[in-house]
């Protein structure tokens, strides 16, 4: 296993980890609507990924201007991924939400590449995406069949994390071929979540104003901000520039596992056995990942958009 990957693979990981906490969090805030969660979340980290990466974005202006068009579709997606994110959690419960969100969002990665790039899909990427939507599938009837979200609710609530789904694996694949285009990974970042989160801002204004309504509100806004949106895409950045978008987004499927752990230790959700397989299929997912080659994660020159 290269070092390098390895790294790669261990820095998404804690990104999902520090993502798997953001639905407990919002139960901290329940005045605090989905909207207003998710634009202040990523809205303001992704204002701070561009702050941190301002030398780098000068360095590469000429080259982030040849690849506007691409910028432009990565900032669209991340002003869209959390709305639909929080909204889907908010109408399908906690654990529903996210499953599906994050679910969906490997086999959109892998179809991105294999239209776009035309790059082969190993056959241990396939088992692993196969295994890791099986394991979020069961998480899901699991929590579906403790009550989480009924009817035409849950039903909108999976339509969102679908949405939620295909943006999140269409920004992730977006910073991946900018640096794969020779872009430094900062101002790659710093690019797609910066516009993104400037286009969350009319968001926050119109839904924000119960976050300053009590000091928990506000500290949970702060949480969601610093924490998992700022230093977890740091990390996840870090890991682009070594795993394919593919990869990255199959890796995170340990955050719905993540979230439902929380859920039941912190909140007190109840995890029937069938949950338990899930959590257990996602465990073998990442043993697949860590110790088998993938995708084709090697960076190199990819063909203009």
């Amino acid at each position: 296993m290269n070092r390098a990957r390895l790294a790669g693979i261990a820095a998404i990981t804690v990104t999902s980890i520090l993502w798997g906490t953001t639905g407990t969090a919002a139960t901290f805030a329940p005045g605090v609507g989905p909207l207003a969660i998710g634009a202040a979340a990523l809205g303001v980290g992704g204002l701070l990924q561009a702050a941190i990466a301002v030398p780098a974005l000068r360095a590469a202006r000429p080259a982030l201007r040849a690849n506007r068009g691409l910028i432009v579709l990565g900032a669209a997606a991340v002003a869209i991924y959390p709305l639909a994110f929080y909204s889907s959690m908010h109408l399908a419960g906690v654990a529903v939400g996210s499953v599906v969100s994050l679910a969906s969002a490997p086999l959109a990665s892998g179809l991105l590449e294999r239209i776009v790039e035309r790059r082969r899909l190993s056959r241990w990427w396939m088992l692993a995406a196969g295994l890791g939507t099986i394991g979020a599938t069961l998480l899901c009837l699991s929590k579906l069949a403790g009550g989480a979200g009924t009817g035409t609710s849950a039903l909108w609530g999976i339509a969102l994390g679908l949405v939620a789904g295909i943006t999140y694996a269409s920004y992730s694949w977006v910073a991946h071929r900018l640096i794969n285009r020779g872009i430094d990974r900062a101002a790659s970042m710093g690019s797609v979540f910066g516009l993104g989160g400037a286009l969350l801002l009319p968001v926050l204004a119109l839904t924000g104003a119960p976050l300053l309504a009590s000091p928990e509100a506000f500290a949970v806004a702060a949480y969601m901000a610093l924490v998992p949106m700022f230093l977890g895409y740091l990390l996840f950045g870090y890991g682009l520039t070594t795993v394919s978008a593919s990869t990255a987004t199959t890796i995170t499927l340990t955050e719905p596992a993540i979230a439902t752990v929380l859920a039941v230790l912190i909140v007190g959700e109840r995890l029937s056995g069938l949950g338990w397989i899930g959590l257990a299929v996602i465990a073998l997912v990442l043993a697949i990942l860590a110790v088998a080659p993938s995708n084709d994660d090697r960076l190199r020159p990819a063909p203009r958009l």
